[in-house]
């Protein structure tokens, strides 16, 4: 009887098939394959621009290939959207976390997971909590993700992704900011969720991860596969002849053998916020590294020494002493965050690149564009970055890309001092071993390097002397064959103790922290200045509270705020509308040759069915604009603005059409004192202002306005969102046209035009950011509020026209100051 053995066959989650991507000519993808199956960690390996996260990108829906297909179960796709691959159990891990800065971390995890999700245990809080602290990530529900360090967004983008039980989960270089605590849990949670089933790819430049983890790994070079095996079966040096094509010689260079015992670098007794009394030397040649668990004053020090913090103590760079001034002009720094604070994503390579050195390319007034051109293409080409040209937006380069323009412009500016935090983070085997001999070469030069990095092993082979770091103060330096990877984590654990980051982070979120970077400080103050302004204007003059004041102010306050609260929504998304005010009038206008006394019932709804339809489409033609004919928020509004004022004239070329005493009775009916437009007004902006925090609808816009491209790398509709957004706007002109109609009394072409300006400056006044993505309708309401008790107040005081303007300006401007210093307490609490 013959034996027969049975080979279990691994089920595949999703196969890549001839994928293929190219980005303005340039392959970014050709033709690949890959397998990825259930129950097995994928190691996908590469240099940076290899095109790893092109191809999950394509995996998960964020990227539409040229060519090839998408096998997901039994259905085969061309394409996926996040939407799609995340109905089809694909979640990723971004190299960059998508996460939207000015929402909560709260608001993060719900425009990203589903409700049911949420509520699977009942109670979504709870959920989100659990989900948190199952990543090490002890954050509060409602700190603003803008707030929260580096690691602390990987780590929430870690917690969304592992919530879902994906039947796929992509993770794009997860350890890269993470300290060893961190590193160490997330594998736990990525072995077990290997265990449960669950397809992982892994994307790394460290080998040791790839021991670590791995069942199979993938190679790609120059945006084809390489090659690939069980881990088990193939040696490091083949997996690094893969990726960079050649053999490399010993990661780190030789270090430094002393010379001349004059330092170049003295710091003493230096202290400043999150870290006091650090003290260390630096001689020609030598590398000075900062180590210590992630959060411990690391990243403190060394902004200081860029000259980006305020210090006490000594920085002395040869013969001289710095301050932070000379220290900002003359440091080359690399920060841990580069999308934050290294680069300028809207501009280009070249420009990133030279920004810092613009000085040396400057012939009298104007700049040597060839010398510019020539000095980055020399730098660009010794760090080896893979761009298709200096022209190319930096946004379109890989991460590790991105990280060397950031040190090609530290090189460029001839640094008086080198600081790096992180330097080779996001950066592949082949570019960390030229950014070394890079470091090497400056120190050489007798430039002081000082870099922090949370790899023990990294500053054991670069550095000649390390400080460790904890609670902010020095607690060990090491030099020599002292720096071992054993004694630095030693040091740095046994010095912090049971202490750790999160530990420390959630010590710094305190409610009043949260309340100072929230969205209704604003509104507190601004109800403030409302009752002083109100309480002296009452003081002189005691008609100012009378019935017929109260309902002249809270009349003009409808009109004004309606139309501020769409406003609102349109910045919220991230875009502006400069067309509400001639929309306002433009509807007026309309309404003019309908609701006239003695037409008919249906002939006024008729016109009120138009004025409403103009709104809409108003709206629709703005956001399409801005969508699909690619206009800027400002060029599309400012052409419907010019539109709609000329079409006002063209209806009506002097006022006319008196308007109905039926229509404005409705509107001017009042309780009281209080018009009931005004009531219509505050119920409207309240329940804006709850579907603004509680609906899908409002987060989705929020998410749009604060980070776009996160927002569609998490499955929300980007465009629709911001169609819906300008027609909502609209509609709610049409409401403060309404009230306009009832103040007026008669279609008149030229009014309505101010409501621009003024709709803008209440949305400020609330609070609401220009950039978008934060803001509040309580906010506007209170801002328009202000605005009309302002230019009631001038009258009640006998001051002319010209006050009335100069007030608003000053509003404007000291809110701007006030509301950026409440914001600036709020992190400086951190």
């Amino acid at each position: 009887m013959n034996e027969q053995t049975t080979v279990a066959v691994v089920p595949t989650t999703m196969a890549l098939t001839g994928i293929s991507k190219n980005y303005d000519g340039v392959a970014a993808l050709t033709g690949v394959d890959l397998t990825i199956r259930s129950g097995e960690v994928h190691a996908l390996l590469g240099e940076n621009g290899a095109g790893k996260s092109t191809l999950m990108g394509v995996a998960s829906g964020a990227v539409v290939p040229d060519a090839g297909s998408i096998t997901v179960g039994d259905g085969t796709f061309d394409s996926l959207t996040p939407a799609q691959g995340r109905q089809l159990g694909i979640a990723i891990v971004h190299q960059h976390p998508a996460v939207m800065p000015d929402m909560t971390v709260g608001e993060n995890i719900r425009v990203a997971v589903p409700a049911g999700v949420l509520r699977r245990d009942g109670d979504p809080e709870a959920t989100m909590r659990a989900m948190l602290a199952d990543v090490g990530c002890a954050v509060h529900l409602e700190d603003r993700v803008e707030s929260l360090s580096i690691a602390q967004k990987h780590l929430l983008e870690l917690a969304k992704a592992l919530v879902l039980d994906p039947a796929l989960l992509i993770l794009d270089e997860p350890t890269a900011p993470l300290g060893p605590e961190s590193v160490d849990l997330l594998f736990d949670r990525v072995r077990a969720a290997a265990s449960g089933g669950t397809a992982v790819v892994y994307i790394t430049h460290r080998l040791a991860e790839v021991r670590a983890l791995a069942d199979r790994v993938t190679v790609l070079r120059d945006g084809t596969v390489r090659g690939g095996a069980e881990t088990a079966d193939i040696t490091d040096d083949e997996l690094l002849a893969m990726i960079v094509g050649r053999k490399l010689e010993s990661t780190f260079p030789a270090k430094w053998e002393a010379g001349s015992d004059d330092p170049v670098l003295v710091v003493e007794g230096l202290s400043g916020k999150g870290f006091h009394d650090v003290s260390f030397t630096a001689r020609r040649g030598e590398i000075i590294g900062i180590s210590g668990i992630v959060g411990n004053g690391q990243g403190a020090l060394l902004r200081a020494l860029s000259g980006l913090e305020a210090f006490t103590g000594t920085v002395r760079i040869g013969p001289d002493a710095y301050g932070s001034k000379r220290l900002r002009n003359r440091c080359g720094y690399l920060p841990a965050d580069r999308h934050r604070e290294g680069l300028m994503m809207s501009l280009s390579v070249r420009e990133n690149a030279a920004l810092s050195a613009l000085r040396r390319f400057t012939r009298g007034p104007l700049l040597n564009a060839r010398a510019e051109a020539d000095a980055v293409a020399a730098q660009l080409s010794s760090l080896a970055v893979k761009t298709p040209s200096q022209q190319t937006m930096i946004s379109a380069l890989s991460g590790g890309n991105q990280q060397k323009v950031v040190l090609a412009r530290a090189l460029l500016s001839a640094p008086a001092i080198l600081v790096a935090d992180e330097p080779t983070q996001g950066v592949d085997v082949g570019a960390r071993s030229e950014i070394y001999r890079i470091l090497r070469e400056i120190a050489a030069e007798g430039v002081p390097v000082v870099i922090a990095s949370s790899d023990a092993k990294e500053l054991e082979g670069l550095c000649d002397r390390v400080v460790v770091m904890s609670r902010g103060a020095v607690v060990q330096t090491a030099e020599g064959d002292a720096i071992t990877e054993e004694a630095l984590i030693h040091a740095a654990v046994r010095a912090t103790g049971h202490r750790h980051e999160e530990a420390r982070a959630r010590a710094g979120s305190t409610p009043r922290r949260r309340f100072l970077l929230g969205d209704y400080a604003p509104v507190i103050i601004l109800a403030l200045v409302m009752l002083g302004l109100g309480a002296y204007v009452y003081s002189t003059n005691d008609r100012y509270l009378s019935d017929f004041n109260i309902t002249s102010v809270m009349t003009s306050c409808a009109a004004l705020g309606f139309i501020a609260l769409g406003q609102t929504i349109a910045l919220l998304v991230g875009g502006i509308d400069l067309s509400v005010g001639p929309l306002a009038g433009f509807m007026v206008v309309v309404g003019s040759f309908f609701l006239n006394d003695g037409k008919s019932v249906p002939a006024m709804i008729l016109g009120l069915v138009l004025m409403l339809l103009t709104g809409a489409g108003t709206g629709a033609v703005n956001g399409t604009l801005i969508r699909y004919a690619k206009f800027t928020p400002v060029a599309a509004t400012l052409a419907t603005y010019i539109a709609l004022q000329g079409l006002s004239f063209l209806l009506r070329s002097s006022p006319g059409g008196n308007i109905g005493t039926g229509i404005t009775g409705v509107v001017t009916e009042q309780i009281g004192p209080v018009p009931l437009s005004f009531v219509v007004l505050v119920a409207v902006a309240i329940v804006l202002e709850i579907g603004l925090r509680r609906s899908r609808v409002g987060l989705r816009v929020r998410a749009v306005g604060s980070n776009e491209e996160s927002a569609r790398q998490v499955a929300v509709k980007v465009t629709p969102t911001t169609i819906g957004a300008y027609i909502a706007c609209s509609v709610l002109v049409f409401l403060g046209a309404m009230v306009l109609l009832a103040q007026l009394g008669i279609g008149d072409p030229s009014q309505g035009v101010s409501y621009t300006l003024s709709s803008i400056t209440a949305v400020i006044l609330g609070g609401t950011s220009l950039l978008g993505g934060r803001g509040t309708f309580i906010g506007t309401l209170l801002g328009a509020g202000l605005i009309v008790q302002v230019l009631n107040a001038t009258v009640f005081l006998d001051l002319s026209q010209t006050w009335q303007y100069f007030f608003q300006g000053a509003l404007v401007v000291v809110a701007a100051v006030v509301y950026s210093r409440v914001r600036g307490a709020g992190r400086s609490t951190l």
